[in-house]
């Protein structure tokens, strides 16, 4: 937007970039530079709130995604920075009710704020009030005309899911109990991580790419992986090279995205020790003919912009708006491109299909907020035990009168530590947990209802002000220890992936989604997780996302495993390569394993009729008698 707009100048001076610091962007404002260019944080910075005298100025504000920027300290700045005059009255009420209003709705601003993306408070901020009384946009331009208008393609157009089917199994001979859900999301994050689960998704997602979308536009289309984690990323890009490596593959290379510092297997991964260059040269690179595939976590989820993707593979949980803004990546235009890929092995068509559906048309809000909630909130707060009103009033007398030195400050901390220590002293962490959420939620939402309403009540101004301290001061619930699975307490014994829907997802024209008021505040007690034994948690993992696998497909896997990992075969395991050893390995095993269903007479054994599942099941279970041979003690002979 900064290029672009500063494309148009036709005079030196006009146009303000601020590239620098919120002070080179105070100088801006008060020397009247036309047209200013900057990023909202700058303006929530101490240095800008001694601006003032600017109420006599006008001000058009344009705003791009509107949806994620016109909340908290940012956006309150903005409005200081562009309003607030020196009052002159001495006396505290005054000066509250000056401090409030400058958050409301001002005479000199005129806000402009694009998003494809509204939230309700985004049309409840800037929408129009229309004849019903509801806030609506000022001009609307849905996704839906974009897509016939040909400015972007519709994502949804070639939608494919893949269901993945595991079966875990304890390998330790103890059983520790952890906390449940956490644990649950630990053994899920263990099976996804794995390489069998990886393996066969990145064979999946290469030969589709090849099949599919190397020989668009040209043969330079592009496609993202996008994964879960940092580490999923990193694990994805490594067994792509080698899958890539192994197929002797020469016209494929991958690119790895994520931010910070990884510590896997011993050693420090960063995105530029794993590239081969700087982060900040990634987009250049991935643009040339070099590279044709990027997997990613989070980083360039969002906001990236490279008109070559045809192809997404998704990994990842994705919901609502952020299931739009990560397949968006793949609508923008180039010649030749008609058609995109999206790939998908955690969502199913439906759940993406609604979480795209609010925003394909017009968006309209079913009905207004209630502001009046403010007050229910302030009177549970103000109610609380926790809570002294003349503490509140003594913090704001001494708050609100501007500029405070150090003493100031630390006479502030300990006026509201006074709450803090009644706090500490209530044994009921119910309650507790309760009083952290209101205050959380007593604070965004005064936040909301003081930009859209003037609400002329001192009174929560000074509690506004008053808990945002109290929240930083409050202690942090005790959190549990982290939860480690390891590979000694688990085991990966089957791993199936299986085609689901195939077609096309796009919306079908004629509907008006509706977003909900604002009604959730999330003040409800912290409850206590209920502990489970690790075997529970695995039995309810592999409940969920089974393969269907019976306890005597089980049972047939470790008899005849059992029967292949003879004497004979444990000296051929201990005395030759790994690869040597499964290959010898691998042939046996399945002539046991296809002798042991015959003899059982389960002709409809899973295994028998899934010729994929075998082979993983095949090689897991020589990855069991490798670890087994590991371990056993050894007379002679090479380890």
């Amino acid at each position: 937007m900064q290029q672009t707009i500063s494309g148009f100048a036709q005079t030196e001076g006009v146009v303000k970039k601020i590239d620098g610091t919120s002070r080179d962007l105070k100088d801006a404002i008060l020397k009247g530079a036309r047209i200013i260019i900057t990023t909202i944080q700058k303006f929530g910075t101490e240095h800008l709130k001694a601006i003032s005298g600017q109420g006599g100025k006008n001000f058009a504000v344009i705003i791009d995604e509107a949806h994620s920027s016109q909340s908290g300290k940012a956006a309150q700045g903005l409005t200081d920075a562009l309003t607030r005059d020196e009052t002159s009255s001495e006396d505290i009420e005054d000066m509250v009710l000056a401090f409030q209003k400058a958050r409301g709705p001002q005479k000199n601003i005129s806000f402009l704020a694009f998003t494809a993306t509204p939230r309700n408070v985004t049309l409840e901020r800037f929408g129009r009030i229309g004849s019903d009384g509801k806030p609506h946009p000022f001009h609307l331009y849905s996704m839906r005309q974009a897509i016939e208008e040909g400015f972007i393609l519709d994502v949804l157009q070639n939608y494919m899911t893949y269901k993945a089917y595991y079966q875990l199994e304890k390998t330790i001979e103890d059983d520790p109990a952890f906390k449940g859900r956490k644990a649950q999301a630990r053994v899920a994050r263990y099976a996804s991580l794995h390489p069998t689960a990886i393996d066969q998704k990145v064979e999946v997602i290469v030969e589709h790419f090849r099949r599919h979308v190397a020989k668009e536009l040209d043969g330079k289309a592009k496609a993202m992986i996008v994964t879960q984690s940092r580490k999923h990323a990193l694990r994805y890009w490594q067994r792509l090279n080698e899958y890539i490596a192994g197929k002797g593959y020469t016209d494929l290379k991958a690119l790895v995205a994520f931010s910070g510092d990884l510590n896997i297997d011993g050693n420090v991964w960063t995105e530029a020790t794993a590239n081969g260059f700087a982060e900040t040269e990634l987009p250049k690179k991935f643009d040339t003919d070099e590279f044709q595939i990027l997997v990613v976590a989070e980083k360039y989820q969002t906001g990236f912009d490279q008109p070559k993707l045809v192809a997404m593979y998704v990994d990842k949980k994705l919901a609502g708006l952020q299931a739009v803004q990560t397949l968006a990546r793949l609508n923008r235009t180039h010649p030749g491109k008609t058609r995109t890929f999206v790939l998908d092995f955690q969502n199913e068509m439906d759940d993406v299909k609604e979480a795209f559906a609010p925003f394909f048309e017009a968006t309209a809000l079913e009905e207004r907020t209630d502001l009046n909630q403010i007050y229910d909130l302030e009177q549970r707060i103000s109610s609380s035990t926790y809570i002294h009103k003349d503490e509140v009033e003594r913090f704001a007398d001494q708050f609100f009168k501007g500029d405070m030195t150090t003493q100031d400050r630390l006479k502030l901390e300990g006026t509201v530590r006074l709450a803090v220590g009644r706090f500490e002293l209530d044994e009921d962490e119910a309650q507790q947990e309760e009083f952290r959420q209101l205050l959380k939620s007593f604070q965004r939402f005064y936040a909301f209802v003081a930009q859209v309403v003037s609400l002329n009540d001192a009174w929560l101004e000074k509690l506004y002000a008053y808990t945002s301290w109290l929240s930083r001061l409050l202690p942090s619930r005790d959190v549990p220890a982290d939860i480690t699975i390891t590979d000694d307490m688990l085991n990966l014994s089957a791993f199936k992936l299986q085609k689901g829907e195939e077609g096309s997802a796009s919306l079908s024209p004629g509907q008006t989604a509706t977003l909900q008021p604002i009604t959730e505040f999330g003040a409800n007690a912290y409850t206590e997780e209920e502990e489970r034994s690790l075997s529970e948690i695995i039995e309810s993992f592999n409940e969920r996302y089974g393969a269907n696998i019976s306890e005597a497909d089980l049972l047939m896997v470790h008899q005849a495993a059992d029967k292949t990992n003879d004497a004979e075969m444990k000296e051929i395991i201990n005395k030759n390569p790994a690869d040597v050893a499964q290959g010898v390995w691998s042939k046996d095993m399945r002539q046991n394993l296809i002798q042991t269903i015959v003899r059982s007479n389960e002709f409809n054994s899973i295994l028998l009729n899934d010729g994929d599942l075998m082979a993983k099941v095949i090689a897991y279970s020589f990855q069991r008698a490798m670890r087994q041979a590991k371990d056993a003690p050894h007379h002679g002979g090479d380890k």
